[in-house]
Parts: structure tokens; sequence; C-alpha cells
């Protein structure tokens, strides 16, 4: 596993404060977002719209997204519409919004993606959960995007080929996410346990494979267990 782990009370909470303070700080060419999805992921959002009120400056912020459901963006399955209910709808207008997938074809809608972020010259902050499988971003175990090591390519179609998360996906590769300054993980609740624990253990699940300039594990109780941390 690369990175800090900090064990906290509250996953969401710490994640709200860490990136509120991170988004908060100057940086005059504005900042690159790349948000998730999931349940974690929702409760943090919710609370970083909360705890960003007055300090962040929103319209500075160009968001993208690190994997994505290949679905409609009203569809219950978007992380995009998650990220608009919880989130970029309650703090008002970003500089930019950059779905990543919209309606017709994956490998299309992954090429345009793989373009947009070809012309970004840096991801400023990088969000992942972790399923129980131990994927991340729409990386999961066995499947063809964990094999890509080109540092250009940066946005593919992938599938879960264990059948044990559904849709096609378009998901940042590992090469795209090591670009990142820093990447934060969330990981919450029991479920999470066993994937963090065979991490720590030295397994060679997707998210132990992540690199960065700086990553982050925020990780509850429920998810450490009698795991011991380092």
């Amino acid at each position: 596993m690369n990175g800090t782990i900090q064990l906290v009370d509250s996953v969401p909470d710490a994640f709200a404060d860490r990136a509120a303070a991170v988004l908060s700080g100057p940086h005059p060419a504005g900042y690159s977002v790349f948000l998730s999805g999931g349940p974690t992921a929702g409760a943090a959002y919710a609370r970083l719209a909360e705890q960003s009120a007055g300090t962040v400056d929103w319209s500075s912020v160009d968001v993208y997204w690190g994997d994505e459901r290949c679905v409609p963006l009203d569809d219950p399955d978007s992380n995009h519409l998650l990220c608009h209910q919880k989130l970029l709808d309650q703090v008002g207008p970003t500089r930019s919004d950059h779905p990543m997938y919209r309606s017709g074809d994956p490998e299309a809608a992954a090429a345009a993606y793989q373009d947009l972020l070809t012309g970004l010259t840096s991801f400023d902050l990088v969000h992942l959960g972790m399923g129980p499988d131990g994927h991340c971003a729409s990386l999961f175990p066995d499947s063809a995007a964990l094999d890509i090591t080109d540092p250009e390519v940066l946005a593919v179609v992938n599938r879960d080929p264990n059948a044990n998360n559904p849709h096609d996906r378009i998901t940042l590769t590992l090469p795209a996410i090591a670009r990142a300054r820093l990447v934060i993980f969330t990981v919450a609740g029991p479920t999470k346990h066993d994937a963090f624990a065979r991490i720590m253990s030295g397994e060679d699940l997707p998210a132990a494979r992540v690199t960065a300039d700086h990553i982050l594990w925020l990780v509850d109780a429920d998810v450490v267990g009698d795991t011991v941390l380092p």
C-alpha cells in the first residue's frame, strides 16, 4: 500500500476538512478535482458542501470524474448525478464540469475524455473509494485496464470480469492517477475490512497499485478492525 493511513472517527468529516483546506489555498491557475461515486463519496460530498461554504471559490474549480458508469446523466447509478446532488448543486457554479459519459458509444466517450485530459497540466486532487473487492475508480481485479502502463493512456473503457459490478465503465488508468498531486482514499464500514486487511498484508489488489505525489487513506475503525496499522 502506498501513502499515509489516517484512522478517523468520521471519514466524510475528515475528507471534507482536508479537501476544503486544499481547495481554499492560493492557486492562481485554479484547481482540477476528480470526483468519485458510491455511498461514502456521497456522504463526503454532502459534508464538503457544508464545510466549503465561504472558504472555497468554486468558480475557480474544474471538475472531472475518476470513473463513470455508461448510463445517462439522470440515471440513479450515475456518479455525475450523485456528485451534483450532494455537492455541485449545493455550492454554486464551478469553472467547468466535464462528465465522463453522456450517451452513445462508450469507446468514443473514453476517447473524448482521453483527448480532454491530455491537455490538462495538473491533476490537483483525485478522490477515490475502494470496493469490497479492492477496486478503485473502475479498476477491477483481473480487468484489462490494470495492465495499462503507458503514461499517455489516461482514460479507457473497462468492465468487471468477475461480474460483481454492473455496467460498462469509463475509468482513469493507473498512469493517469499517478499524475495527481494528491489522492485521497475514503474507505468506511465493515464491508471494506477484508480488502483493507488484504492490502495491508501485501496482496496485489487494484487499490494497492495506486501511485501519486501524495496519497492519503482516510479509514474508520470498522475498516481497520484488528489490522495493525504501521
